[in-house]
C-alpha cells in the first residue's frame, strides 16, 4: 500500500503545496489506510469514507489553528486524525493507550470536543463563534459538519434559531447528507432532503436570472424587489433550501462533496460570505470501498475482514449471543402475544438487533431517529392511550431525554418499559458511550422501579414483568455475551432479590450480570483462603429488596457491593442508604463499581480489571475487606490490590 503523500502530511498546512492530482492521489491513499485499519480490528468505517474529499477541503480552505471545526457525529473523525499529525498512530485506534475512535482534545489542538453523540456540533461551534467574538477575535470562522442522520435531532434546530444576528457571521453549518446515519434516516425532514437533493436546477435557473435582471423594465429597489418576491416563488417549487433560508442561513447547494476542486470553489465563497450560511453537500457513505457503498449499515462499524477473490471475508466469526439478541428477542416474543405493545428506538434498529421487530411488526415499530427526548414523550402518549411502549435506547443516549422521562412519563406514572442497551463499559467506543449514569438517575425518579438481570435467565422474566407492571420501569444490561448461572430461578417479584449462596464469612451483593463474575471471587475466596463468601443477585435497584440487603449486612462479616455503574447514587448506595435507615453499622460495607472518573476506551475486559471489577480485583477488594476486621491475617495475603472502592 502506498503512503508516499501521505506519510509527507504532518500537519493541514502540508496540504497547500499538493496540486489536484496529488490530492485526488492523497484521497486516494486515505481510503486505503482506512480500509488498513478494519482490516485489524473493528472500526467506523463507512461514515469515513465518505467525508475524505470534504475533510481535505475543509483544511484547504481554513486554518483551523486559529478557526474552529466540530464533527458530528464523531465517528467520522478518522480522515481528520489523518492529517493532523495522527497519521502514525491510526492502527492503535480505539485500542488501550492508542487513538479514540471520536475527536480527542487530547491528541491534538484541531480537535475541540470529546464528541459521541449526534446533534450538538452546530451549538458548540456557535458557542465557539460567541466566545471568539467576545474575547476579541471576530475574525474566526467556526464551522460545524453535520450528517443528514443527526439533522433532525432538536437541538440542530434550536441552534439554527439562534444563529441570527451577530453571532451568525463567519458561521458556517455543513450538512453532509449521505441519505444514512448508521440506519437510514427516518420522517418528515428526510423526506424534505430527498427533494432538495433533485432541486439543483434551481442553482442553475438563478444564475440565468441574474444575468437577465438588467433587461427586465423594472429599476431600482423595485427590481430588486420583484426579483426577491419571484425567486423565493421559484426556490419554493424547486423546494430548493427554503426551510434553512427561512431560519435565517444562506443556503448553498446542494454541490458534489466528492469533486475536492468544487468544494474549495465553494467553501471559498462561502468563507466570504457574511454569514450564517449553510452548505449542502452530498457524499456516499462508503465511498471507494463497493461493500460499504453497496450496504452502508453493514460496513458502519463492521468487524475485521479482508478482501478476497469472492468478496469480503470475515477474519473473525462469533457465534456468541449477547444480552442484546436476549432482550431483541423476549421483545419479539412478547410482541406476537399482545398487539398493544410497541418498540420504539433513537436510529438504533441496527445496534439493538430490532430488524427482525421492524420487518414483523411494522405498525408496532417506531424509529424516531436520533430524537430521544421526542421518544420518550412520544412514548408517554401511547401509555397514555392504553398502549404498552417499549423505549429500546443505549444507556447513553437515553440521557439525553432525562427530563422526558421525568415529565411526561414519571410524574405521570405511566406504564412505560424502558430497555438500556450497552448500560456499564463499553470497550473500545470509550468514555462517550459507557452507560454508566442509568442506575443513578433512574432510581431517583418516583414511580420508577429499576431492574438488572443476573443473567440470561433474567431477562425474559423481566422484561415480561415489566409490561405487566402498572408503572414505569427500567431494565439494563450490558454490551457482553450471554451467561446462564446454573440453578432454578426464583419468578420476578417486585422489589425481591435472588440469594444464589448465602454465607457468613462475608457477602457479594450484586446489581446485574456481573453476578457470574462475583461467584467465581466467591469461589476463589473459599479454595484460596479459606472464606466463606456468599453472592445474592439484587434484580432490583428499586425498589431495594431491603430485608435481604440488612440480613446480609447484620449477620455478616463483610459486605461488598457490586455494579457496573457510578458509586455516586447506584446500587452500592441504595444499600447504605437503608442501612443507614436502619440505624445499621456500616464500618465493614464497601461498594465497588465505576470510579468518579472517564474510563478511557480498551476492550470491555481490559476496562474491567482496571476499575477492579474483575475476579482479580472484587477478590482483591474482598481480601482487604476481610484483612480490616480480622478474618484474614494481613502475614498471609501476598494478593496485590487495586480495586475501585468507595466507603
Amino acid at each position: 500500500m502506498s503512503r508516499d503523500l501521505l506519510a509527507k502530511i504532518q500537519s493541514p498546512a502540508d496540504l497547500k503545496g499538493l496540486d489536484g492530482s496529488q490530492l485526488e492521489a492523497l484521497a486516494s491513499e486515505m481510503r486505503e489506510e482506512l480500509v488498513s485499519v478494519v482490516n485489524h480490528r473493528p472500526a467506523h468505517f463507512a461514515s469515513n469514507l465518505g467525508v475524505v474529499e470534504l475533510c481535505l477541503a475543509l483544511h484547504l480552505t481554513f486554518d483551523f489553528s486559529k478557526d474552529r471545526l466540530i464533527w458530528d457525529t464523531g465517528h467520522q473523525i478518522y480522515p481528520h486524525k489523518l492529517i493532523t499529525g495522527r497519521a502514525n498512530s491510526l492502527n492503535t485506534i480505539r485500542t488501550k493507550g492508542g487513538l479514540m475512535g471520536y475527536p480527542n482534545p487530547a491528541e491534538s489542538d484541531y480537535d475541540l470536543f470529546m464528541t459521541g453523540h449526534a446533534g450538538c456540533a452546530p451549538s458548540t461551534a456557535l458557542g465557539l463563534k460567541a466566545g471568539d467574538n467576545l474575547i476579541g477575535h471576530p475574525e474566526r470562522h467556526s464551522v460545524a459538519v453535520i450528517g443528514d442522520g443527526a439533522f433532525p435531532s432538536g437541538i440542530v434546530f434550536e441552534a439554527l434559531n439562534n444563529a441570527t444576528g451577530p453571532t451568525g457571521k463567519n458561521f458556517l453549518v455543513v450538512l453532509n447528507d449521505n441519505k444514512m446515519s448508521i440506519c437510514p434516516p427516518v420522517g418528515g425532514l428526510a423526506y424534505y432532503l430527498d427533494k432538495t437533493r433533485m432541486a439543483p436546477a434551481y442553482g442553475q435557473w438563478n444564475k440565468r436570472m441574474k444575468k437577465l435582471l438588467p433587461a427586465i423594465p423594472l429599476v431600482g429597489a423595485q427590481s430588486e424587489k420583484w426579483y426577491q418576491q419571484f425567486k423565493d416563488a421559484i426556490k419554493a417549487s424547486f423546494h430548493g433550501g427554503m426551510l434553512f433560508e427561512d431560519l435565517g442561513f444562506i443556503y448553498i447547494g446542494p454541490i458534489d462533496g466528492h469533486d475536492i476542486k468544487t468544494l474549495r470553489r465553494y467553501l471559498e465563497k462561502v468563507k466570504a460570505m457574511e454569514g450564517p450560511v449553510l452548505l449542502h453537500v452530498l457524499t456516499d457513505k462508503g465511498r471507494g470501498f463497493a461493500a460499504a457503498e453497496k450496504d452502508p449499515v453493514r460496513y458502519h462499524a463492521p468487524a475485521p475482514f479482508e478482501s478476497g477473490e469472492n468478496g469480503i471475508i470475515p477474519l473473525t466469526k462469533s457465534s456468541s449471543k449477547a444480552y442484546t439478541d436476549a432482550m431483541s428477542a423476549a421483545l419479539y416474543n412478547a410482541m406476537k402475544k399482545d398487539s398493544k405493545i410497541a418498540v420504539l428506538t433513537a436510529a438504533m434498529c441496527e445496534g439493538n438487533k430490532l430488524q427482525k421487530i421492524r420487518e414483523t411488526f411494522p405498525k408496532q415499530f417506531f424509529d424516531t431517529g436520533i430524537c430521544e427526548s421526542h421518544a420518550v414523550a412520544f412514548a408517554g402518549g401511547m401509555a397514555k392511550a392504553g398502549a404498552r411502549p417499549v423505549v429500546d435506547i443505549y444507556s447513553t443516549f437515553l440521557q439525553r431525554s432525562f427530563d422526558q422521562i421525568f415529565q411526561e412519563v414519571s410524574l405521570q406514572n405511566l406504564p412505560v418499559v424502558f430497555t438500556l442497551d450497552r448500560a456499564g463499559l463499553v470497550g473500545a467506543d470509550g468514555p462517550t458511550h459507557h452507560g454508566t449514569y442509568d442506575i443513578a438517575y433512574m432510581r431517583m425518579f418516583p414511580n420508577m422501579a429499576v431492574m438488572a438481570p443476573g443473567d440470561e435467565r433474567d431477562v425474559a422474566p423481566m422484561l415480561d414483568f415489566a409490561l405487566h407492571r402498572d408503572g414505569p420501569t427500567s431494565i439494563r444490561y450490558p454490551k457482553a455475551n450471554l451467561e446462564a448461572i446454573e440453578r432454578d430461578p426464583q419468578p420476578i417479584e417486585l422489589g425481591q432479590a435472588e440469594i444464589l449462596e448465602w454465607e457468613t464469612d462475608g457477602m457479594l451483593l450484586a446489581c446485574g450480570t456481573l453476578v457470574t463474575t462475583c461467584l467465581h471471587a466467591a469461589e476463589r475466596l473459599r479454595i484460596e483462603y479459606g472464606l466463606r463468601v456468599g453472592v445474592v443477585n439484587a434484580r432490583f435497584v428499586k425498589p431495594l429488596d431491603r430485608p435481604t440487603m440488612l440480613k446480609a449486612i447484620e449477620e455478616c462479616g463483610f459486605v461488598l457491593t457490586v455494579e457496573e455503574g457510578c458509586l455516586m447514587g447506584g446500587f452500592g448506595s441504595a444499600v447504605l442508604e437503608a442501612a443507614n435507615d436502619a440505624g445499621l453499622n456500616t464500618s465493614h460495607v464497601r461498594r465497588l463499581g465505576l470510579p468518579d472518573s472517564f474510563v478511557l476506551h480498551a476492550e470491555r475486559e481490559e476496562q474491567l480489571a482496571e476499575v477492579g471489577l474483575d475476579v482479580d480485583g472484587i477478590t482483591a477488594a474482598a481480601i482487604d475487606l476481610a484483612r480490616t476486621i480480622g478474618l484474614v491475617p494481613a502475614a498471609s495475603d501476598t494478593f496485590a490490590t487495586g480495586s475501585s472502592l468507595a466507603g
